[in-house]
Parts: structure tokens; sequence; C-alpha cells
């Protein structure tokens, strides 16, 4: 088959809400806030599945877990995630999962028979290392990977050629979004491989908690970053699961920056630290921005909504209901 696919007979996503949804990857900081948005709209067979119930990277299993259920779309949240230091630690482990989830699931979606839609979910750090500022989709493949997290990024560009490549030869719908850093509820808050943000949560309120004089945050911060409510992603994925059936795959942020000093003073402000905040500037201070140019969804009609204050709010009433409390038990 050729790249043009006919007019779908079909309904939109939205008006469907009774067919069968498979959520892989369920349980994560993405996977959970869809799960959450696909049961707030009134979809009533969303079908999940744990690690344990089902290994994404055995290709047998998920051949008879599409054969036997049958999905009508498929969104593929999950994937191996983990920071710098669990990329550089194991390579082989992020660039295989990633590709075994990955092929297995797109695969068994055509084969199977009854999807009519995919949606692929992949990183930021697909883009080079050096792209223009903010990021356009077209930069993909453009010049050299973060070599930090390359084998991640390898995997997750596989993935969206891969949907590409189904698209063009078998007519599969399948499409691909490329979400910006996220934060919100579920977020991964361990002392060595958590992200910026949850990291500044947890060493401020740990910080409040022991009566601290300062927290030390490494650089100048200085960088820009942007970031995304996890539960505003999950909203653009069923607007793209409703609206968008194109070859390109889409950047998904929130087109507002601060810089790692103001986050700092917001998360230190959310927290209710009163201490001192002190920069080391002798540390590395990373990339001096990134952004992503989102214009292209946003043109679509679908607009992030929730503020990154309120969503910190949010964020850090979870972490003490949720982290703080199952350590105290």
């Amino acid at each position: 088959m050729g790249t043009v696919t006919p007019a779908d007979p079909h309904p939109a996503f939205l008006a469907d809400k009774g067919g069968k949804v498979f959520l892989a990857g369920h349980r994560g900081l993405v996977g959970s806030a869809i799960h959450r948005r696909l049961l707030s709209l009134g979809f009533t067979d969303v079908v999940v599945r744990t690690h344990a119930e089902l290994d994404l990277t055995r290709q047998a299993a998920v051949e008879a877990f599409f054969a036997a259920e049958l999905p009508r779309y498929v969104v593929l949240a999950a994937a191996k995630v983990g920071g710098i230091h669990a990329n550089s630690t194991f390579p082989a482990d992020f660039i295989a999962a990633n590709l075994q989830i990955q092929t297995n699931v797109v695969d068994a979606a055509l084969r199977c028979g009854s999807v009519r839609k995919l949606l692929f979910l992949g990183s930021s750090c697909i883009y080079p290392k050096f792209a223009p500022q903010p990021i356009p989709e077209d930069s993909l493949l453009s010049g050299p990977l973060e070599p930090t997290n390359e084998w991640y990024a390898v995997a997750k560009i596989a993935g969206i050629k891969m949907c590409q490549a189904y698209r063009i030869q078998h007519g599969l719908d399948a499409v691909s979004a490329m979400p910006t850093n996220l934060y919100g509820p579920q977020d991964n808050f361990h002392p060595e491989n958590s992200h910026v943000l949850p990291a500044l949560i947890r060493r401020f309120h740990e910080a409040k908690a022991t009566n601290a004089a300062e927290v030390v945050v490494w650089g100048s911060g200085s960088p820009l970053r942007e970031f995304l409510h996890v539960d505003d992603l999950a909203d653009a994925v069923i607007f793209l699961m409703d609206q968008y059936s194109g070859l390109e795959h889409v950047n998904v942020g929130s087109g507002s920056e601060v810089t790692i000093k103001e986050l700092a003073e917001l998360v230190k402000e959310v927290v209710g630290f009163q201490g001192k905040l002190i920069w080391d500037s002798s540390k590395p201070d990373g990339t001096p921005r990134k952004l992503m140019d989102s214009s292209k969804i946003q043109a679509m009609g679908w607009m992030p909504k929730v503020p990154l204050k309120e969503g910190l709010v949010e964020t850090y009433k979870w972490y003490v209901e949720n982290v703080i409390a199952q350590k105290n038990k």
C-alpha cells in the first residue's frame, strides 16, 4: 500500500467510548495519567496488564494477548526508562527492551486485524544534542544525539520509524507523540535517578523536615527548561487519537520556559522551606536551553491547561500523601 489511506468510515475515537482500548504501561507516570483520563471521559472497555501479567518484551505472549483481546485502539505508553546513570550503566537493557516492546506491540496490532488506531509515545531525547531551539519535528536525525541516553533515544527513533513504515506498507493508522519534560503524580522521586523537578521537591521537603539551614543546588540556575503536567499530556494523547492521522510525529510541550533558578525558587515556596537556596556554580549546568516547538499540535486546536505552580502544588501533595506516607508506615 502507498502512503495515502482511504477516508476512514469508522467513528472518531471520542465517539467510540465502548471500543476496547489497550493501554500498555498503565502504572507509570504517563500511563497512569492516560488511564485516569480515559476513565473520566467515560471509556468503558480499557484493558490493562501489569508486567507480571504480560511481559511486552516476549513476542509470543504479546501475540497471544492481542489474538485473545482483539483491541480496537492501542496506546503504547510502556517503556524501560531511567536517568543518566541507569542509561550509561545498562545500555543493552535500554536499547533491547524498548526495541522489543515497540516491535512486539506494533506488529501484533497489525497482525490481529482488529486495531483501528495506535499511538506510540516517545521522548524529547530523540532530537540531536544541538538541535535548533525551539526544537521542530523536522530536526529529527539532523545531528548527533546526546551520548548519555543515546541507547534509549535510538530505540524511540526506531519506534517512530516503525509506525511510519507500518502506515506506508500496511495502512496501519499508527501515530507518534513526543512529549517534553513531564511531571505530576506517580513521578519518580528516587534519590539517585530522578529528574530535576522531583529531585528538587524531595530535597526541599527533606531540608524542611530536618530544619536544614540551606539547600545547595548544582550549577548557576541559568539553563532554561520546559515542563508539562502529565494530565496535559494525557489530554493531548486523547486529542491525537481523535484528531490526527499523519505520518510525521507530533511534539507535545507547554510552550513556556522557566530557568532552573526560577523553578527551584517556586518549589521552595510550594514546599514551604524557609532556609537559604545556594547555587554551586562550580558544578556543570547542562544544556543551556531545551524547548519543544509545539506549534503543530497547537495549530490543530490543543492547548495545555495546567499552570506550573498549580501543577507543583498538586505534585507535592501527592508526594507527601504517597511517597512520604509510605516511608512513615
